[in-house]
């Protein structure tokens, strides 16, 4: 797995550890209903994946820390604790900012996908929170990242919270704990954007325990949905 110079990934358990035991090779065929009502809209294998993900249920999933908890601000400008969002919700939590035209934009897809296959999956709807969090309060007031909910979020699909913080020393706090490094580029013009940092996303338990990390090589909605399907699978087996 591709480790970070900065930033050591724990390895990702669970579905990717799945494929690599057996699930590689596989031909793309038409999506499954795995007990959670229609298919999932997402089955067509997207590019650069060369895999199929594993039957979800069929693998773990183990903790791999607890989920920090931490202030912010939602897109009305109205407080909101991090812990509050995930309560009682499988939730998937990415750290991005609206300046970026780098690696930003393949998070946001990511989290555009997971909400539209809510859609065509209603039991996605009651238990799954998406929630987008800017690193760039400077910039990223609560107005901008309304616009974004306003252009990405539709319909009665999973909810998905847009945050920014209400300064930096709350943000400094809530990223080192995710350990999500954040630094000025200093070539904002070749490189995508005024700030440096890797790309993360995390898959959060009902309980509050991280799942899974996803870095840019593992950004693909199908395993994603298999991991949130796992989940919930156990969880209702209480495993």
């Amino acid at each position: 797995m591709p480790r970070h110079p900065d930033v050591v990934l724990p390895l990702l358990f669970g579905a990717a550890m799945a494929f690599l035991a057996g699930g590689q090779g596989a031909v793309a065929g038409p999506a499954h209903d795995h007990g959670h009502g229609s298919p999932p809209a997402q089955s067509a294998r997207p590019p650069g994946f060369d895999y199929d993900p594993p039957e979800p249920g069929s693998y773990r999933l183990p903790p791999l820390g607890e989920a920090a908890d931490g202030e912010a601000l939602d897109e009305t400008g109205a407080e909101r604790r991090l812990h509050g969002l995930m309560a009682g919700r499988i939730a998937v939590l990415s750290f991005i900012y609206t300046r970026c035209t780098d690696i930003c934009p393949l998070g946001t897809a990511l989290m555009r996908d997971l909400h539209e296959a809510a859609a065509a999956d209603p039991a996605l709807t009651p238990i799954l929170r998406l929630i987008t969090m800017s690193f760039d309060p400077d910039h990223d007031t609560p107005e901008v990242m309304a616009l974004q909910a306003q252009s990405l979020r539709t319909g009665d699909e999973a909810d998905w919270s847009f945050l920014t913080a209400r300064d930096k020393g709350s943000l400094g706090e809530i990223l080192a704990a995710y350990g999500q490094r954040v630094l000025a580029n200093p070539a904002p013009d070749d490189t995508g954007g005024p700030l440096a940092h890797q790309l993360r996303v995390y898959l959060i338990d009902r309980s509050g325990k991280i799942r899974n990390i996803y870095s840019l090589d593992f950004l693909d909605p199908r395993l994603v949905l298999a991991d949130i399907r796992t989940l919930a699978l156990k969880e209702s087996a209480g495993q």
